[in-house]
């Protein structure tokens, strides 16, 4: 199995028609501005992103008289002139009823008020989703720029990095130069009828505090947004808000709900291609975060901080960007091998946290989430 990379790292996807059990039923992907039909009333859309990770899918569900939107892109210029191409062409001028956003980052949320104003469309979303926007945006709760410095500081990330975070510009205000005031609030199980489907809310944490996927039996669609994605494993941080959160065992977490899903599940992801092999790509990122593990637990023979961990999660030099989401994933594998009782951490005189692993292992490692 190759190493999926992390969303951070991302780099424009080639994939074959097949990669080992994954499938890609579609040979190309949409043109700007156009869309695919991956299922009767479903379409695929793409739009740039200004990043490494280029691209991010978009749905358009076939609603009635009017379209119900799955996620709106980054709010750069460009994706603007491409949604009023799709508005007149593929959404053939009928309104949007409704904007369903999967989580609050700003390739997800970016155009949702927007959109919402435009067409006087409802946005739904998990209040964890809608609230952590709004303090991202304003920088409260944790999401302070000096709270986020301090926690890297405090796991021993390197002076240089720090000092680019601290005069660097928010890509989040950039990507979302608004929020919707209001929201409608959907619930994991909660059931959405689209064009006479019905579609269910399958919450997934880790990535985000509830990520809202949608799963369609009828279609035997799963649009996963990003928590099972075909080539990548998405970011899985931890932040200052909770420092000693464990965002990795959710997410492991998650991914065992997923298999619940049919095995012949159609996956709409939001980065990649639409692809075939939910139980396969769900086993693959369950190795990998165990892997990772391995190696985390066995640097810290010694004791180590995120920061000196860094070349063992990552076999490539980053760019400050990419420190910016390498140092909070370091920082999450490591309070999950502390949450498990496999590390120990202590603090050093220097105000650093350096992580020791115990003497035995946790018996149950490496099975709870298979």
């Amino acid at each position: 199995m190759s190493r999926p990379q992390t969303a951070a790292l991302f780099e424009p996807d080639q994939e074959p028609d097949s990669l080992g059990d994954l499938v890609y039923p579609f040979p190309a992907v949409p043109a700007p501005g156009t869309g695919v039909e991956v299922a009767p009333g479903v379409h695929w859309l793409r739009m740039p992103l200004p990043f490494a990770l280029d691209h991010i899918n978009l749905w358009a569900l076939e609603d009635g008289d009017g379209w119900t939107l799955v996620d709106c892109g980054y709010a750069l210029e460009s994706v603007r002139s491409l949604w009023e191409q799709l508005f007149s062409g593929l959404l053939r001028g009928r309104p949007v009823g409704r904007v369903i956003v999967t989580h609050y980052h700003p390739d997800h949320i970016g155009l949702a008020a927007w959109i919402s104003e435009r067409f006087g469309a409802p946005v739904w979303m998990t209040e964890a989703e809608y609230l952590t926007a709004h303090a991202v945006l304003h920088g409260f709760g944790g999401y302070e720029r000096e709270a986020v410095l301090e926690l890297f500081r405090a796991h021993g990330l390197d002076r240089k990095f720090l000092a680019a975070f601290s005069v660097r510009e928010s890509a989040y205000k950039r990507g979302v130069p608004a929020l919707p005031r209001a929201f409608r609030r959907i619930i994991d199980n909660d059931e959405i009828s689209v064009g006479g489907r019905i579609w269910r809310v399958v919450e997934g944490h880790g990535h985000s505090p509830e990520h809202a996927s949608l799963h369609c039996s009828e279609l035997g669609l799963f649009i996963s947004g990003d928590m099972v994605l075909p080539r990548i494993s998405t970011n899985i941080s931890v932040w200052a808000k909770e420092p000693d959160g464990d965002p990795l065992g959710r997410f492991l977490e998650s991914q065992a709900r997923y298999r619940g899903l049919s095995a012949d599940t159609r996956v709409l992801p939001s980065h990649g291609r639409v692809f075939h092999g939910l139980h396969r790509r769900i086993g693959d990122l369950v190795a990998h975060h165990a892997g990772r593990l391995e190696a985390v637990r066995n640097a810290c023979a010694t004791p180590q901080s995120a920061g000196d961990l860094l070349p063992v999660l990552f076999s490539r030099e980053l760019d400050s960007h990419q420190v910016f989401f390498a140092i909070g994933e370091s920082i999450a594998h490591l309070n999950h091998l502390l949450h498990r009782g496999e590390v120990e951490r202590m603090l050093g005189e220097d105000g650093v946290f350096r992580f020791c692993r115990t003497a035995t292992k946790n018996p149950s490692a490496g099975r709870a989430y298979v």
